[in-house]
């Protein structure tokens, strides 16, 4: 696809605390939507998730180690010049594709009180350090031996 497709983004520990609010304090039988308010398309998600990993890395260079690509710049670093938006490759959109998934979080949030409290931006850099600092796990699921 063109990356036009949305998606309503919300931060996994938002969405546990949904989870725990709705099962101690919903109603039995009730449904209750879980969102973010944080609808975006997924090129922009790509291009922030990019643009957040390259600024992470140039503030915390220990971060570089996880790099496959360990080419060097001027300063004898291992490079991250090539962290931009041109890692991003369209592909074709997979049939019945659908363009928007939309939340709409109203009821929980009138009858329960629920509302996100991580913002997205916040949100994304949380995600994005976690899998830098736990990149055994990432190893190991993305190996295919577990």
């Amino acid at each position: 696809g063109d990356g036009s497709n949305v998606r309503d983004w919300l931060y996994v520990e938002d969405h546990c605390k949904a989870i725990d609010l709705v099962v101690h304090k919903g109603a039995a039988g009730e449904v209750y939507n879980v969102g973010g308010h944080n609808e975006k398309t997924n090129l922009e998600i790509v291009k922030l998730t990019i643009a957040t990993i390259h600024r992470l890395m140039k503030e915390k260079p220990e971060y570089r180690k996880v790099l496959k690509r360990k080419g060097k710049n001027a300063n004898g670093e291992i490079s991250i010049d090539w962290i931009n938006e041109d890692l991003i490759t369209f592909v074709k959109d997979r049939l019945g594709h659908d363009l928007r998934y939309a939340i709409d979080p109203a009821k929980i949030t009138k009858a329960l009180g629920w509302y996100p409290e991580t913002t997205f931006e916040t949100g994304i850099v949380k995600t994005i350090e976690w899998y830098l600092n736990n990149q055994s796990w990432v190893e190991d699921i993305t190996s295919g031996d577990l």
